[in-house]
């Protein structure tokens, strides 16, 4: 039986992988598409296009998917999925942590019904516009991995390059820009020679909650549900995970 159960392990794992990167392709499928709808199917002329194209080959994104993607935003393509539109909610889940989430919908009853099912679901409400977005400032996040670089030399280069500030990860540097130099700080990073692992817009909060085992637990199931949900695209929370309360969650797993 400790064979089969070692084999039932590896399937779960696999299948877990399987799905977020499954996930992981719908959310950059979804993003082309509204980029090139946007601001047209030419990466050259298109920031966000360019930039969108980028972040999915760094996950091996197959080409002829990006390329059925862009013919899809700009009306070349009609594979019959309707179209998409980018939308935000915002909330609170337990503890009184605030909830930013990013999703693309072509259905915007259904996604609103499933975010607000999974806040009620585990102790959160889905608040109104506005309700939480004022304690999130947008800023550009680049992640570089850490293997071999000198993080004092690549700090210094990322300042050169226009970055604000760059924090040390366990297994990256994380480039942190202005909104409107995220697209330019890559540019100069990779002309510096700097393989760049993904670069997005991301928000930031001004302020963060601390949060007690329990009730990272109870946030951290309904983060997993949210991003388990094909139409969610980011969760930004202003939970705060000191290493004592980090450390017992690992412990309890």
């Amino acid at each position: 039986m400790a064979g089969h159960s070692k084999w039932a392990n590896i399937k779960h794992k696999k299948a877990r992988e399987d799905a977020k990167r499954a996930k992981a392709f719908t959310k950059h499928i979804r993003e082309i598409t509204v980029a090139a709808r946007e601001g047209g199917g030419d990466p050259d002329s298109n920031p966000r296009l360019s930039l969108a194209i980028e972040n999915a080959k760094s996950v091996n994104l197959p080409k002829d998917n990006i390329e059925r993607a862009i013919k899809k935003g700009t009306g070349e393509l009609d594979d019959g999925s309707g179209n998409y539109e980018e939308v935000t909610y915002e909330g609170y889940g337990p503890g009184g942590i605030a909830y930013f989430i990013e999703a693309t919908s072509n259905n915007l009853n259904r996604t609103v019904g499933e975010i607000r099912h999974i806040f009620t679901k585990h102790g959160g409400n889905l608040g109104t516009d506005g309700s939480v977005g004022y304690l999130f400032e947008q800023k550009g996040s680049i992640k570089v991995k850490s293997d071999g670089l000198d993080d004092e030399e690549f700090m210094l280069a990322a300042i050169d390059a226009g970055a604000e500030d760059v924090v040390n990860e366990e297994d990256f540097l994380e480039v942190i820009t202005t909104r409107e130099n995220l697209i330019s700080v890559r540019k100069n990073l990779e002309s510096a020679g700097f393989d760049i692992e993904s670069a997005e817009l991301v928000r930031i909060p001004s302020t963060e909650i601390a949060a007690d085992p329990g009730t990272a637990r109870t946030n951290l199931k309904m983060m997993d549900k949210f991003d388990e949900n094909d139409d969610v695209s980011n969760i930004f929370t202003n939970m705060k995970l000191d290493d004592e309360t980090l450390a017992l969650l690992n412990d309890n797993d």
